[in-house]
């Protein structure tokens, strides 16, 4: 299964702010993952709106983390960001197969489809950075340097 970059940079910019516990800017966090601020404060914007991340503007503006690291699964968040688990077509909610009678294929990958995100699910935020939060922090204000 793949993620989209959107999912990805989500995911970043949630763990930035847990591990960090501070406000950060989306330039700086453009900056930091190396994609475009305009993409990125997209998925800012798509955060604040599922309640996760709180922004403010001006002078002293910024994204911070609104909720508890571990009370947000990872599978929740994958669920918000992506568009699609429908891994073929015979997945789609409107999906047609020639086999479907014969086939096993749909239910091997729905299978691994829901254990894919029932491992997400069992993964938190706090977990992602416990115990890495300085090492994170540092890494990343390496790579802006």
């Amino acid at each position: 299964m793949r993620l989209t970059d959107r999912t990805d940079i989500a995911l970043r910019v949630l763990m930035l702010l847990a591990a960090d516990d501070g406000r950060r800017t989306v330039a700086e966090m453009a900056r930091l993952f190396d994609v475009s601020a305009h993409h990125l404060s997209k998925v800012v914007q798509d955060l604040h709106a599922l309640g996760w991340v709180e922004t403010s503007r001006g002078r002293s503006g910024g994204a911070e983390l609104a909720v508890d690291p571990a009370r947000l699964s990872v599978g929740e968040v994958v669920r918000a960001m992506e568009p699609d688990f429908a891994l073929v077509e015979c997945l789609r909610e409107e999906g047609a197969c020639p086999l479907e009678g014969p086939c096993a294929l749909r239910a091997a990958l729905k299978g691994a489809r829901d254990a894919f995100l029932a491992e997400l699910d069992a993964t938190t935020l706090a977990a992602l950075v416990r115990g890495r939060e300085k090492r994170l922090v540092q890494i990343m204000v390496r790579r802006a340097s």
